[in-house]
């Protein structure tokens, strides 16, 4: 029998899926347009804004940006073409405001996030969730009890094929999960690599997060882990570059693999979850396509090994859409308050930082 833990994360996924494939097929008129601003265009998925001018759900009314270099550089952008400069207070005192997108860098994401959610704003907070538990938890909490939706941006939450792969899971069509396997990998220009060594957790902590988001969202939060942590390049830089985390549960492994490394390490990127009725193979995860192993036939699928093939997959046009469903109040969350606080945990414990900071 599946754990506890196991099963109500399995719960929380099917209730995704079924979200996902009813948005696609559903295109209703929109309500009143949510009121939503931006702090920071410092992270690296920043111009993700763009998906939110693009939405008749919402109605963007500033972004906020304090380093002028930073702002002059996004100025010149499709993203950000345009739009309204203010400071925070500006934006967090505009009238009718309900979120914000918090997409500075990485040290400050913790601290603009605190700002917006003690306002009473829902949240986007980009990813990782800082280097900081408590703060993170002090953060949840508050969201809590002002009952406000704190969304992260992990960017394969909505993806057509980890959609499909939670149908699977919630119908019991793989079996009882016993081994899950990822890689998220590419190259890293050495000036990006500088860049990323202000952060301790290496290149785990910037890309292995997101699939770390899946294999919790499977498993839950792990009863042991085993962190193998290595600078394998020839630069001089002491950047983490080539990271393994191995998650141990009662009845199932899992393992999350990150390097900088890895030549066209964007096509091996993959998501395979292992049952003992089946096997889900998702591969690449940026232009998903499924290999998908079953020990006899389920709804449309045959026994044995089939390909599934998928549309185009645009990050995060999902997750704004699902946000705006949640703001009024249309549905709960799928990705509750603790799921992730054991995402960023166990992300913390991977890279070998401190839970107590």
């Amino acid at each position: 029998m599946a754990d506890p833990t196991r099963r109500h994360a399995l719960a929380q996924l099917g209730a995704t899926a079924l979200l996902g494939s009813a948005t696609a097929a559903d295109p209703k008129p929109c309500a009143k347009r949510i009121k939503v601003g931006q702090i920071g265009v410092g992270h690296a998925h920043a111009s993700k804004l763009s998906v939110y001018r693009d939405s008749p759900d919402y109605e963007v009314v500033g972004v906020v940006e304090p380093d002028d270099a930073l702002r002059k550089q996004a100025e010149n952008t499709p993203a950000f073409r345009g739009v309204k400069w203010l400071t925070r207070e500006q934006l967090l005192n505009t009238s009718g405001l309900q979120a914000v997108l918090v997409e500075t860098r990485v040290r400050d994401l913790l601290d603009n996030a605190e700002a917006c959610v003690s306002a009473g704003m829902h949240v986007h907070i980009d990813k990782p969730a800082g280097e900081s538990l408590p703060q993170f938890k002090r953060i949840l909490d508050t969201a809590a009890k002002k009952k406000l939706l704190v969304q992260m941006g992990y960017m394969y939450r909505y993806n057509p094929a980890v959609v499909l792969l939670r149908e699977f899971l919630k119908k019991g069509w793989l079996g009882e999960v016993f081994e899950i396997h990822t890689v998220m990998s590419k190259v890293v220009p050495a000036a990006q690599r500088k860049q990323l060594t202000e952060y301790r957790g290496g290149i785990q902590f910037e890309l292995g997060c997101h699939v770390l988001d899946l294999v919790i969202g499977v498993l839950g939060k792990p009863k042991d882990m085993t962190a193998f942590n290595l600078h394998s390049s020839t630069l001089d830089d002491k950047l983490l570059d080539n990271m393994l985390a191995v998650l141990s549960y009662p009845r199932a492994t899992a393992s999350v693999k990150a390097s900088a490394l890895e030549v066209e390490g964007g096509d091996r990127r993959h998501l395979v979850v292992c049952g003992s009725e089946g096997t889900f193979h998702i591969q690449p995860l940026d232009n998903p396509a499924a290999r998908v192993s079953l020990s006899k036939a389920q709804g449309e699928y045959k026994k044995g090994t089939q390909d599934v093939k998928f549309p185009k997959y645009t990050r995060y046009v999902e997750d704004a859409a699902d946000m705006a469903r949640v703001i009024r109040g249309e549905k709960p969350t799928d990705f509750p308050y603790e799921h992730d606080l054991a995402v960023q945990e166990t992300l913390l414990r991977a890279c070998d930082l401190p839970l107590k900071e």
